[in-house]
């Protein structure tokens, strides 16, 4: 059968798809527009196979945070280039992702993957079509949500970068600034954790053992590697964890430091950084 302009349009419309894509799709399927979805939601799965082992590089970070600062959730969507990831249809996508994370609150990024959009299908699926569009990889490279007595996001101007840093001992002290600073301090200095307290023991380890064979390797004698191993390991805490880092928006104080002369009450519970 004939396939006309109209059609192709009105399939393009319904799917998003290229003008091609969406003629080859008819012309598959005789006319039937029903079919001819399911043809290109095929070649969606097809071309996700195709990508799934190439990387994704690229993308874009999403945040939204609650009316009174409450609550914040941050999704990182990738992509393989960042043509890609300035496109409506990637942005789109990334913007329905976010919203129904606030309003699912999924525990994992499993969970949120199989949440089901406006039209009953799972966000998976509107990753899959939306990789068999553009011919590239489609991945959600980082997802988190915190809630707390306060919080505080920041987002790169590149929108590559998020953070979310949750806040307690608040009270009425007015921590808007202070939050935004702490979000900025962390998405540029990248700090493992809060404190020393809260460093990964499996980091500990590791940070140890690379002092020992440093220490070793300047031949310094067996018997002092613990004790140089430990003192490098409290360098790594000052220069790996928030409390300890020189505050950027003070530079002649510590984060702990800058906190402190707010309000010895302020802490930092937990923060959570995603990055492209």
């Amino acid at each position: 059968m004939s396939i006309t302009a109209a059609d192709v349009n009105k399939l393009r419309q319904m799917t998003g798809a290229g003008m091609m894509d969406c003629k080859k799709a008819l012309t598959e399927a005789n006319g039937n527009f029903d079919d001819a979805v399911v043809v290109l939601r095929k070649k969606g799965q097809k071309v996700s196979a195709a990508r799934a082992d190439r990387e994704t590089t690229e993308g874009a970070v999403f945040i939204h945070t609650n009316d009174n600062h409450t609550a914040a959730t941050v999704v990182g969507l990738g992509c393989e280039t960042d043509f890609v990831a300035k496109t409506d249809d990637f942005v789109n996508l990334g913007n329905t992702i976010l919203a129904l994370a606030v309003a699912h609150e999924p525990a994992t990024s499993e969970d949120l993957l199989a949440l089901a959009a406006a039209d009953g299908r799972s966000i998976s699926e509107h990753m899959m079509d939306l990789t068999g569009k553009i011919g590239e990889k489609v991945d959600i490279v980082g997802f988190s949500k915190v809630a707390g007595e306060k919080v505080a996001t920041y987002r790169h101007f590149n929108g590559k970068i998020g953070v979310v840093v949750e806040l307690s001992g608040v009270g009425s002290t007015d921590v808007a600034e202070l939050g935004g600073d702490l979000a900025l301090q962390i998405a540029a200095l990248k700090p493992v954790a809060v404190s020393e307290d809260d460093v990964d023991a499996s980091i500990i380890e590791k940070e140890v053992e690379i002092g020992k064979e440093l220490a070793r390797n300047e031949g310094k004698a067996e018997a002092m590697l613990d004790k140089i191993a430990q003192g490098r390991l409290q360098k790594f805490f000052k220069e790996n964890t928030l409390y300890h880092q020189q505050s950027l928006a003070d530079e002649s104080k510590t984060v702990r430091q800058l906190m402190d002369s707010i309000s010895k009450d302020l802490k930092v519970v937990r923060f959570s950084r995603v990055a492209i």
